[in-house]
């Protein structure tokens, strides 16, 4: 083996529990991934299996619930719902995971409180009498003390149930990310004046209680890890901070985070699952791609410096280097999530130093988080096949066929991959001068590196498959009709959209100062608040430019309503912290040579500009694609050229196409 990446790659001892190497499957949720029975689907069983196939030492299930008292049934595994059958279908996964001689933890869950999704819940409870998170005329009632009581009891009996299931040892999950034990354990959520409320010791309280019982019940070498949020970040009430923000903490601060961890390993717990946030300050916990890689670092090691048990620590940890630097200063143990649903053998290649070959996770949520936040399973953008991958799997085609591919975008690039690994006869063709298409422009700035990375990984498979590769070529119908080709997919792209200002003033497109940036002066009016518009905006501000959006809609970003929230919370924060002007429901009047004139609801505003971008949207370039709909030829559309949406369904569309070929 490689000495570069060695750290990661040896073993750890927790208790009598030996653990090949430093690498775990952060925990990520569950819903709508349980069987009748309320075990784990075979989706849900498959999809575990795969990441202990790609050499992932421990694996932290996602979040299973103790009991249905707080959510309707099934929407996510429950051990307890009826046990003997759990049992039997966890062990027979749990047999198989053990043979790629990796560890398997269950994720245990007292439920939502406050942060429920309204659609999910059938009973509105949380520590103290408050509001929902999501929809504030939903009243959560305060627990009794019999209801807290038999939640304790129910995660010793799910813990019983996880032991005698082949799990290696069970996750708590809390006292992390205002999640209902986060709640009990968090004065500004916490008004309780008995004995699990009050002092921080009475707000740990049904968190030692758990712990306690699960050894009793389980013996002292079972092992109980904690998924634990040491800051929260929290402004107020669904006001989250920045990083570097300067701001008050109304949530759990630092020195109160290391007090309540130590009283938590004193207790018993065997190892603490680090990060910061709560579901007031969402995207701490769900970090996009707007943060720095490894950002729970320096929250790692401050609790290393405090407590004597294991620290595992995920948080955009992706970077080899960045995990090897961070193990035994910040933690023993580097948790990867978003990346292995990217690309479940991401330890291997690691550990075998291809990693050109790793499919890189783009901190997008399209593929996860949002998918859970609709209720349904989680899956990846660049990834269609987590999640489904005994389903989903790539075959070798039945009868080969000659593939000829328009567009050398996402849609094209993903077409050709999977079609030349089923191996038929490939020919990606793209009109320009290298491959990429909209996402070279789109993966300018700084903090879309990740994009940069997909298409690079994109590039390097290509060159490792029989792929014939026409660069500076445009098609047509009639080269299509006389080539020998039994199908054609098009991936045509799409191209944005253009408004006729007149010839005042500097009027581009987002694309065309993405791809060059010395066309924006100073005072910048950016024509659209949809998501280019907005990262290109915040790009041009980190490089101290005057930047302005005006946004015909009452909201920016759509409301949020096609991004993942803790991505649309970020960047909307963003733009606020980093002080761009943002006028809604406005429109553009005229532009002059050194200003524009907006009118909003208070009337008309003169806005100084010398650089006015245009970022309504794209257009399909399907024009192609419909002059063959008559043809003797096989004909598929897929990506922007079949409809303008974003990178998870440019890449799923041509999975789905050329898997079934």
């Amino acid at each position: 083996m490689s000495t570069r990446y060695k750290k990661l790659f040896e073993p750890l001892t927790v208790g009598k529990l030996t653990i090949k190497n430093r690498i775990a499957m952060a925990p990520l949720g569950m819903v709508a991934m349980a069987d009748p029975c309320g075990g784990f689907s075979e989706n849900a069983q498959e999809y575990y299996i795969e990441r202990a196939k790609g050499g992932t030492g421990l694996i932290i299930t996602g979040i299973t619930n103790v009991n249905y008292n707080e959510l309707v049934p099934l929407v996510m595994p429950c051990a307890s719902y009826q046990p003997l059958m759990f049992a039997k279908s966890c062990a027979l996964m749990n047999e198989r995971i053990h043979a790629y001689d990796s560890k398997i933890f269950l994720q245990h869950t007292g439920g939502f409180g406050r942060v429920a999704i309204p659609h999910l819940m059938k009973n509105a409870i949380a520590p103290s009498e408050q509001e929902n998170r999501w929809d504030a005329s939903i009243q959560h009632r305060a627990m009794t003390i019999d209801e807290i009581k038999e939640l304790i009891a129910s995660f010793v009996t799910c813990a019983v149930i996880a032991k005698e299931s082949k799990f290696d040892g069970v996750e708590i999950h809390a006292v992390h990310e205002g999640y209902l034990l986060d709640q009990f354990a968090i004065a500004l959520y916490n008004k309780r004046t008995d004995e699990y409320g009050g002092d921080l010791f009475g707000r740990l309280k049904i968190s030692i209680d758990i712990v306690k019982g699960i050894k009793a019940a389980c013996g002292k070498d079972f092992p109980v890890s904690l998924r634990y949020s040491l800051k929260s970040f929290v402004k107020a009430i669904r006001k989250g901070a920045l990083p570097g923000e300067d701001f008050v903490e109304k949530g759990k601060d630092i020195d109160e985070g290391i007090e309540a961890a130590k009283i938590l390993v004193k207790a018993g717990y065997d190892l603490l699952n680090v990060d910061a946030g709560t579901y007031d300050s969402w995207y701490w916990n769900h970090p996009p791609m707007y943060f720095e890689k490894g950002m729970y670092r320096k929250f790692g090691k401050i609790l290393k410096e405090n407590v004597n048990v294991p620290i595992i620590l995920a948080g955009r940890m992706d970077d080899p280097d960045i995990a090897c630097e961070a193990l035994g200063t910040s933690c023993d143990i580097v948790a990867y999530g978003r990346p292995l649903l990217a690309d479940p053998y991401l330890p291997e290649k690691i550990r075998t130093e291809k990693l050109e070959d790793i499919r890189p996770c783009l901190s997008c949520h399209q593929g996860c988080l949002d998918r859970l936040a609709h209720g349904l399973p989680l899956s990846c953008a660049v990834n269609p096949a987590c999640g489904r991958e005994k389903a989903l799997a790539i075959t070798l085609a039945t009868e080969k066929k000659k593939v000829l591919i328009i567009g050398g975008g996402l849609a094209g690039m993903e077409a050709a991959r999977v079609c030349a690994i089923r191996g038929h006869q490939v020919i990606l063709m793209e009109k320009n001068n290298k491959l990429g298409g909209n996402i070279i422009p789109g993966s300018v700035p700084d903090f879309k590196k990740d994009d940069r990375a997909l298409l690079k990984w994109y590039v390097v498979q290509l060159e490792k498959l029989p792929v014939e590769i026409k660069l500076n070529y445009t098609a047509n119908r009639e080269m299509i009709g006389k080539s020998n080709v039994d199908v054609v997919i098009f991936a045509t792209g799409s191209t944005p959209v253009k408004i006729d200002f007149g010839n005042k003033n500097r009027i581009y497109t987002a694309d065309d100062i993405l791809k060059n940036k010395e066309n924006a002066r100073e005072d910048i009016v950016v024509v659209g608040g949809g998501l280019v518009g907005c990262e290109t905006a915040l790009w041009l501000r980190y490089q101290g430019k005057n930047v302005t959006i005006v946004e015909a809609k009452a909201q920016i970003l759509g409301g949020g309503e096609d991004m993942c929230f803790a991505n649309y919370d970020m960047l909307k924060d963003l733009l606020i912290f980093n002080k761009i002007d943002v006028y809604s429901s406005s429109s553009i009047k005229t532009i002059n040579d050194d200003s524009v004139m907006v009118a909003t609801p208070n009337g008309e505003k003169e806005i100084k500009a010398d650089t006015v971008i245009v970022s309504v949207g794209y257009h399909s370039e399907k024009s192609l694609y419909e002059t063959m709909l008559d043809s003797n030829k096989i004909v598929y559309n897929v990506g922007d050229s079949r409809k303008v949406h974003n990178i998870m369904y440019a890449i799923w569309d041509a999975f789905e196409v050329a898997s079934n070929i």
